[in-house]
């Protein structure tokens, strides 16, 4: 589990590719490695993945092709990622509560400068916004967010300075994809709405 709360920005170096998928490189430039080990989940751009190999700076990790298929940008090598290593149960959830599967690829839809700030629409998959609520929460390439509104289409977040600072949120454009995971809690209540009983 992670809270959506970006620890550093790498980059992916390299791209091996295998018969189940892709062993990926990541230079991690900040990520503080001390306490990282192979086996740990690091979520990558939002996507979880586990480490089978720790280099001074460089992290490796092999992608399957079945989260290549859900997922945008892992296969792009010079891709920059947004990185956080997996919560331990005594850390403040400062973002919210983040699986790593990501649940769908968006598009940016307009991005505008709002004071400081920027405002960010993103067209979503029609099968994800019955989970996107106004003040809800989303990951964004990883990054919790809160909804400010929500069109038919397409839903608005705000990104403050500090996020664009920390996050590769900085580098969107118009028509961009990004990994959306909708908000865990908002899933299983749908679940448990529409299970017959």
């Amino acid at each position: 589990m992670f809270t959506g709360i970006i620890q550093a920005v790498g980059k992916i170096k390299e791209i091996t590719p295998l018969k189940s998928g892709l062993r990926i490189k990541i230079l991690t430039s900040k990520l503080d490695l001390s306490d990282v080990q192979i086996g740990d989940s690091i979520a990558t751009n939002g996507v979880c993945l586990t480490i089978i190999a720790v280099d001074d700076r460089m992290l490796t990790m092999e992608v399957s092709r079945e989260t290549l298929a859900c997922t945008h940008g892992l296969e792009i090598l010079g891709q920059r990622v947004n990185l956080e290593k997996a919560m331990r149960l005594s850390d403040r959830i400062n973002g919210h509560l983040v699986s790593g599967h990501v649940d769908g690829i968006g598009k940016v839809d307009m991005l505008e400068q709002d004071g400081e700030s920027r405002s960010l629409a993103i067209k979503a998959p029609g099968s994800l916004l019955k989970y996107i609520v106004k003040k809800g929460s989303i990951a964004v390439n990883g990054v919790s967010l809160t909804v400010n509104s929500i069109e038919e289409n397409s839903f608005k977040v705000n990104l403050v300075p500090h996020t664009l600072k920390m996050t590769t949120l900085q580098c969107l454009k118009a028509d961009m994809k990004v990994n959306l995971e909708v908000d865990l809690l908002a899933r299983y209540l749908a679940q448990i709405i529409t299970t017959p009983k």
